[in-house]
């Protein structure tokens, strides 16, 4: 149990009999703390204040702040004065957080802790610069830092134990023979172009979402990622890429043109029979009568064909993992998948597709071999083994 002291009263935090009353808490404190964020006031007060002030925050981050703070930081934290929180605290929310179920029941993983902590640590800091607090108790926490799943591929050796077992990688991505066969099986599903683009030019669910015509020039062979849609306070909604490196100009091949053209001749054609019941929203992807797509109805899709594919099961995001290899096995330069990707380093590139298809690396393993064996073969001393 976490407690705070003020005005000589212990007041217990945390202990609440189950999470809808945990989340009670927290919404009834940022209600009651919302005006009192001076020198003395809570942990809850200032949260709400500063996240009153974010308003410069791309929509899906302030809805991961405002979800922090209601379900997790408040509930166990809220009362303590700011001046008060110390690095005990926040560690022994760090370990509540690691060993109990979230309010949805479901044990949060590192990854989410991590997350919450890096919100804690971000409002901190803001109280530091104001001077309410002299440093900053969220620094140096106790903290278990996954490690980064990196994609792997479908291998036969793999997926004969999914098929046996149902063990599948965190992470991973298609051969290019089991991404044909999927793109076949699905050629006229409607939002085949969705599923063409994410497996061919890496674009992100939201991305894909927030696709306009006016983006996409087919004449030029390129389209232009200028926003993305998300799913935030129950509704999609626009706003700008997921960073300055995602507002990208991606460069389309032949096939991915005719792929594009197919299917704004086919919107044209509903739209034409639809007449004044579908709207013209202007995105490439749409709902059956014409308005934007919500993200996450593009990935409850893709997860209903790749179930009823029979493939082995990828995400929809990993359409886009699947993407940076293909084009590594493609020899397209490092440089160039980290500008199609939209990836702000060339180290993060690298360091997320360190595995490839098998082909190019039994290639490679050739290669390296064939290197060693003619070096041998000049000096007259062949390496028989």
């Amino acid at each position: 149990m976490i407690r705070s002291y003020t005005e000589n009263r212990t007041v217990p935090r945390g202990g609440y009999a189950d999470s809808e009353e945990a989340a009670a808490a927290g919404m009834a404190l940022i209600v009651s703390d919302r005006d009192g964020a001076g020198a003395g006031c809570t942990l809850g007060q200032w949260l709400a204040r500063w996240l009153a002030t974010k308003d410069t925050l791309r929509p899906s981050t302030r809805q991961g702040y405002a979800t922090h703070i209601r379900l997790y930081l408040i509930p166990q934290l809220g009362r303590i004065l700011l001046h008060q929180l110390t690095s005990c605290d926040v560690n022994g929310l760090l370990a509540t957080l690691a060993s109990r179920p979230s309010p949805t029941g479901r044990r949060l993983s590192p990854a989410t802790v991590v997350r919450i902590h890096a919100t804690l640590r971000t409002a901190l800091n803001a109280a530091v610069r104001t001077r309410l607090i002299p440093v900053n108790p969220a620094n140096g926490a106790e903290l278990t830092h996954p490690r980064r799943p990196h994609p792997v591929v479908w291998t036969a050796g793999r997926t004969a134990r999914w098929q046996q077992t149902g063990e599948r990688p965190a992470v991973a991505v298609w051969t290019e023979q089991q991404l044909a066969a999927f793109l076949a099986d699905v050629a006229q599903d409607g939002m085949y172009a969705a599923w063409w683009l994410a497996a061919l030019r890496g674009l992100r669910r939201g991305e894909l979402a927030g696709l306009r015509w006016t983006d996409v020039d087919l004449q030029a062979a390129e389209l232009t990622v200028a926003q993305q849609r998300v799913h935030t306070d129950g509704r999609g909604v626009a706003g700008p890429p997921k960073s300055a490196a995602s507002c990208r100009v991606v460069a389309l091949d032949a096939q991915t043109v005719r792929v594009l053209t197919r299917h704004r001749e086919r919107q044209e054609k509903l739209s034409a029979t639809a007449g004044t019941r579908r709207q013209d929203s202007g995105y490439v992807f749409t709902t059956a009568d014409g308005a934007p797509l919500r993200p996450d109805y593009l990935t409850g899709r893709f997860r209903r064909l790749v179930a009823a594919s029979g493939h082995p099961p990828i995400r929809l995001h990993d359409l886009r993992h699947g993407a940076a290899a293909l084009a590594l096995a493609a020899h397209t330069d490092l440089k160039v998948v980290q500008a199609m990707l939209g990836h702000a380093s060339i180290v993060l590139t690298a360091d997320t597709y360190v595995s490839v298809l098998p082909e190019v690396a039994h290639h490679a393993a050739r290669e390296t071999a064939r290197l060693v064996l003619t070096a041998a073969s000049a000096l007259g001393r062949p390496l028989d083994g």
